[in-house]
């Protein structure tokens, strides 16, 4: 899957493109298989084009007579009509987190590429199916905002602009998280939101708060959303490994895990913070999809949101 080495710390918007091309197999819309994780929830009332089967009810004065049901009024005696209600497109906002603390990985890939693969898989998907995608971009200090649009050219641009976020992570000395950049994008996604669109939200959710979750419940009143939890199997395993070598692509630094029992407060730290965030989600009814940085994240959409089983 990966072009070098370095295509699994840094990706490009190459990559990103050739996506394109393995995008299938999974989809966002509500008519989902069994197994998928949305099978089985609630249908959105936008959710494609054309008319959608919406009920059987009795004649009222003023009803087309061209929607009566015939066989059922026939073997009622009452007359019933089929209502209609139209489906039009559904646009979608995918929202990606390029912060500092989703500059890690310990087997495969960094979790900042698998957002950003992530994000350009739902991008292509989206358009695949014929509707609107758009974004909100966000680092440590920037947040890009695009309008949802069905133009190849636009979406290949502000993949671009990710890209470029991605490019641009490092551990330099005096750089900074901003716990509360995660916050702000939301923010920033409930503002210019309007009602009945699906949001995708790619980030490891590091720095919520209940704040956080309140914009989340706000947003999901009148909208879906999706959300793509990234997360590398060693954050919840570290304490296994003997000696942990860390490294920037220049410098390294050897960490004991068992020292002082620092992998099983490492470990606690983040079963409790993921725990939290999974509990609050779910009692929003929002989903969860959960994404590793070992396996492809195609597989991973695929068995998760097409109810494919994937071999490993």
């Amino acid at each position: 899957m990966s072009g070098s080495p370095d295509s699994d710390i840094y990706t490009s918007l190459h990559a990103l493109v050739r996506l394109r091309y393995t995008a299938r197999g999974f989809s966002y819309l509500p008519r989902q298989p069994v197994r998928s994780l949305l099978s089985g929830r609630k249908r959105s009332r936008l959710r494609g084009r054309g008319l959608d089967f919406d009920e059987l009810r009795h004649y009222r004065p003023g009803d087309d007579i061209r929607t009566m049901d015939w066989r059922v009024t026939n073997r009622t005696g009452k007359p019933h009509v089929r209502v209609y209600t139209e489906e039009r497109d559904r646009p979608v906002i995918v929202v990606v987190d390029q912060r500092l603390p989703m500059f890690f990985g310990s087997q495969r890939k960094m979790k900042s590429v698998v957002a950003a693969e992530v994000a350009a898989m739902t991008a292509w998907r989206v358009l695949a199916v014929g509707d609107r995608i758009g974004a909100i971009l966000f680092n440590d200090s920037d947040t890009l905002e695009v309008k949802p649009t069905r133009n190849d050219r636009k979406v290949t641009g502000w993949l671009g602009d990710l890209v470029a976020m991605n490019n641009d992570l490092s551990v330099e000395p005096g750089r900074q998280s901003n716990p509360g950049a995660l916050a702000n994008a939301l923010r920033l996604l409930e503002r210019s939101i309007g009602h009945d669109y699906l949001v995708v939200l790619v980030s490891d959710f590091y720095g919520w708060d209940e704040a956080t979750f309140k914009t989340l419940s706000n947003i999901n009143q009148h909208n879906d959303i999706i959300c793509a939890l990234i997360f590398d199997p060693l954050e919840r395993d570290i304490s296994r490994a003997n000696r942990l070598v860390v490294s920037d692509g220049r410098y390294q630094l050897e960490i004991d895990p068992g020292h002082r029992e620092l992998g099983r407060k490492f470990e606690s730290s983040f079963e409790t913070s993921f725990s939290h965030v999974q509990g609050e989600l779910r009692r929003r009814d929002i989903p969860i999809l959960p994404v590793d940085t070992v396996t492809p994240a195609t597989d991973q959409l695929r068995e998760k949101l097409g109810g494919q089983r994937v071999l490993r």
